[in-house]
């Protein structure tokens, strides 16, 4: 099969909306090679053996996850992204994804182990000299050294660049001096390393990034944060006073610590939907299980049409959004292969990907964040009276899943990062939005095409509701740019309901080309469910578009200009009538048959 290291890349950022694709072009889950089959089989079984069972133990004191991190170590997980010459294993981004969605069963101990493998080293990965790497990553790759990552402070949480933490350069010009405060700094109770951001000279203009070390004189750590959710993981605030860090720690450039923040933070918004997938399948199997053992009426509530049609959609909105991450890591690895073979340094082809999709990673997190939200809610339910008892898994599952709606940039903060990022990339003339926009406006002036569909595409429907739904957006973003010009940004609720109508599309297209490729590859009969699955998403989805669609355009339209743009809203947006009832069912019967979430892995 194909791999994103034998071809061009297919897309740049954000032209998924404007830009047709095929089958052959996208990566999907499906094709897991043996090495990765066997890295993920090892990481469930460290999740059962060293996470699952000392559980209890792990969320009493979450200093102990510091031990799970050096087992972790141990077996390679720690060190699969960190280049060899470092002493890692040197794999690349697909590998540490299909490893990290199981870590994602880890409860808290997930988010300690990705906030050192993630936002704690790759920092130093990817803006490190060659010293500090020799100096810091192989250590980090066993697990030797522990890593955090210090960038929210008491004021600054969504404003990440208002941080007050002042570095000074010393007299002898050897050390910089820290002072400031961090807070809610994830494996802050244990961690060695710290990549701390601080403005030089308190100038705003010098907000830099510094490698620090626990043991430097006047760091110091607060108590254990009492969190609602993700007991098992360390969370405290920390304390620089006067701490002297070397100059040579000073890591990237003077004055660069945003870039270092907000590619960190790309990157991060990926791996988290990527992790959160995993969530959402662990939960769904134990919802399944728990509906084949719970009775009603003397029979499993998992036969009742109510129960089936939960299990149906919460692995149906999985699977599309899983679709979407996988495509976007590809993409990004492709982007990755590009860069290096016109001989970018390691820090701008690694950066490089994350960078050119930040619309779909900032998309990706919060589908993901919410997909597992939703997932466990419908979980809890399907679990009853039981699902809010502590000693049942769901009521962990409920209170753990919360935080991700706020990690890596809130959902609200990332819904309008995705718009932001297409609309620059639009001005800077790297997407064309502009002709095909005008071409829309052409269109809602002419007669509807109502020429049917090939009867032989069994994604005739879908295509063609595709194609819409790109006009949809389209139509309302242009409108809103053309009549709001530079007032848009500060329409935050209209630029949200356009980010949510890019991220149904996205996964209406990646999860409908995952299906054909498939079908391509298995035939339509083995494929069925997966078309079937496509075609109830689609169903629901159209219906969100014109929602968004038309919660956004009456909040800046008026009158006739109002009402064409609604009539034309609703030409885009229209589909097919479809039994979902039918689909989730069948859906659920093939979870219930296998005992659990059965799709691919």
């Amino acid at each position: 099969m194909e791999t994103s290291t034998t071809k061009a890349t297919t897309l740049k950022g954000g032209e998924y909306l404007i830009k047709e694709s095929q089958w052959q072009d996208v990566y999907i889950p499906e094709q897991i090679n043996e090495e990765q089959t066997a890295m993920r089989e090892m990481t469930k079984d460290f999740v059962r053996k060293e996470i699952d069972i000392p559980l209890e133990k792990l969320e009493k004191d979450p200093l102990l996850c510091a031990g799970v991190i050096e087992k972790a170590g141990e077996l390679g997980l720690l060190s699969i992204h960190i280049p060899e010459e470092y002493g890692g294993l040197g794999k690349d981004l697909m590998t540490f994804s299909y490893v990290t969605e199981v870590l994602g069963w880890g409860h808290g101990v997930s988010v300690g182990i990705g906030a050192h493998t993630g936002i704690g080293t790759c920092p130093i990965i990817y803006y490190g000299t060659d010293a500090q790497r020799a100096k810091y990553l192989p250590k980090l790759a066993t697990g030797e050294l522990k890593a955090a990552y210090a960038l929210t402070e008491p004021g600054s949480g969504s404003d990440a660049l208002g941080a007050k933490t002042k570095a000074v350069l010393s007299t002898d010009k050897k050390h910089y001096i820290l002072n400031g405060q961090k807070i809610f700094i994830t494996n802050a109770g244990f961690a060695d390393v710290f990549v701390v951001f601080a403005k030089i000279d308190g100038d705003d203009k010098k907000f830099t990034g510094f490698i620090v070390e626990r043991g430097y004189e006047g760091l110091s750590i607060g108590a254990e944060e009492k969190k609602m959710g993700i007991k098992s993981s360390s969370t405290c605030a920390v304390f620089f006073n006067d701490v002297k860090v070397p100059v040579e720690n000073l890591l990237g450039e003077e004055g660069k610590g945003h870039k270092i923040a907000f590619q960190i933070l790309n990157i991060g918004r990926y791996k988290l939907c990527n992790g959160v997938l995993g969530g959402t399948k662990r939960v769904i199997s134990t919802a399944v299980k728990y509906s084949a053992e719970r009775q009603q009426f003397k029979t499993p509530i998992q036969q009742f049409g109510a129960i089936k049609g939960k299990l149906g959609e919460m692995t149906i909105r999985t699977w599309m959004t899983e679709s979407a991450s996988y495509r976007v890591c590809d993409l990004i690895l492709q982007k990755e292969h590009e860069l290096k073979a016109q001989g970018k340094s390691m820090t701008e082809y690694l950066t490089g990907g994350a960078e050119e999709f930040q619309v779909e990673c900032a998309l990706l997190k919060v589908m993901g964040s919410e997909v597992l939200d939703f997932t466990v809610d419908e979980a809890l339910q399907i679990h009853g009276g039981y699902g809010f008892i502590e000693e049942y898994p769901m009521a962990r599952a409920y209170r753990d899943s919360r935080i991700n709606r706020i990690f890596e940039g809130t959902n609200e903060i990332n819904r309008m990062l995705s718009m932001d990022a297409l609309l620059k990339f639009a001005m800077k003339g790297k997407l064309d939005l502009m002709t095909p926009g005008m071409a829309i406006q052409k269109e809602l002036m002419s007669v509807p095409d109502f020429s049917s569909t090939d009867a032989d595409d069994i994604f005739g429907a879908e295509r063609n509701a595709l194609k819409n739904a790109k006009k949809a957006f389209l139509l309302v973003a242009g409108s809103a740019v053309q009549k709001l010009m530079m007032g848009l940004e500060k329409e935050q609720e209209l630029l949200m309901h356009c980010s949510d109508m890019m991220a149904d599309i996205l996964n209406m297209e990646s999860g409908m080309l995952r299906a054909e490729k498939l079908v391509n590859l298995h035939g339509q009969e083995a494929s069925q469910i997966y078309v079937d699955m496509v075609k109830c998403y689609f169903f629901d989805a159209m219906d969100r578009i014109n929602i968004a669609g038309k919660s956004a355009l009456v909040s800046f339209a008026g009158g006739d200009e109002l009402r064409m743009m609604l009539m034309g809203l609703k030409r885009f947006t229209k589909y097919e009538m479809i039994n979902t009832k039918e689909i989730r069912r069948a859906v659920a019967d093939k979870l219930i048959s296998e005992g659990g979430y059965c799709f691919w892995d």
